[in-house]
């Protein structure tokens, strides 16, 4: 994996996408999307319910058929084994709930089937090497469950298991992570954590990070790129000089600077104890 890394992680392309097309009936979902993503960056797919975007990650995913050309780390899917592209690229999805009573330890460890000759279903424990049991352990850590490491999944909140999800494809080891609304059912705190520990994964050597976000000021935090998606085509596509006011009320079809602006001025009310409630 280090090694497909290096050939890479020069400034190369981490993701191309190109006229990409694809839907789940006779009309596309997608219509001719075509962007790049270098190592080191963090993009964030922005639109409103129905615009593509989680469309967009299955395809990247290769879990959706598609017209056009995806490639990753330089390899167009079409060719890749499925634990090939396993190893290139996890994808953490919204939140669907647990309802087998592995342990928080056992479901992080499935993170590592791809890396393991023995396969997923011979075994969790089977083919662990220490290498296998490290970057578990590092990757539990990280997303602050080492102590609740022999707790049934079963038994944890959503926003904890949404942290061992995170925990499970970090242990992939991937060089893309992609992320469906990432931060559901997560409060204000353990939302800004998750961010942040993203942010600070994709921007090492090596990493690239594309997430959809519903919630404009975390897609912010986390990114570098923004992507904003209507009807299924790429309306804008830059830096953070990309976002205008006109370009998020046409996306979201309503004055979302003005909210937003709205927003905050009475939250700094509220702070400085000014705010009085219509009621």
């Amino acid at each position: 994996m280090e090694n497909e890394k290096r050939k890479w992680d020069t400034g190369s392309p981490a993701l191309e996408l190109t006229d990409i097309t694809a839907g789940y009936g006779q009309e596309p979902v997608l219509k001719k999307v075509t962007l790049s993503l270098k190592a080191g960056q963090r993009l964030a797919v922005l639109g409103r319910n129905g615009s593509g975007k989680t469309t967009l990650l299955r395809v990247i995913a290769g879990l959706l058929p598609c017209s056009g050309r995806v490639r990753i780390c330089g390899a167009d899917i079409s060719g890749l084994k499925r634990e090939e592209l396993a190893k290139r690229v996890a994808m953490m999805s919204q939140f669907a709930g647990a309802s087998l009573p592995y342990t928080v330890e056992e479901t992080v460890r499935m993170g590592r089937y791809v890396h393991r000759s023995s396969g997923l279903f011979s075994g969790l424990a089977v083919g662990m090497g220490e290498k296998d049991r490290q970057v578990v352990e590092a990757c539990m850590r990280a997303a602050g469950l080492w102590e609740k490491r022999k707790r049934p999944v079963t038994e944890l909140s959503g926003g904890q298991l949404q942290r061992v999800f995170l925990a499970r494809a970090l242990a992939q080891e991937p060089s893309v992570m992609l992320l469906d609304e990432p931060t559901s059912h997560m409060d204000l705190k353990y939302q800004t954590e998750l961010v942040d520990h993203l942010k600070k994964w994709g921007e090492e050597p090596g990493h690239a990070v594309i997430g959809v976000l519903h919630d404009i000021s975390l897609a912010i935090r986390l990114a570098d790129v923004f992507c904003f998606l209507k009807d299924g085509r790429v309306l804008a596509w830059g830096e953070a000089s990309v976002i205008t006011p006109e370009l998020l009320k046409e996306t979201y079809e309503m004055d979302v600077a003005a909210w937003m602006k709205e927003s905050a001025g009475r939250m700094e009310e509220i702070l400085n104890g000014k705010y009085l409630s219509e009621s």
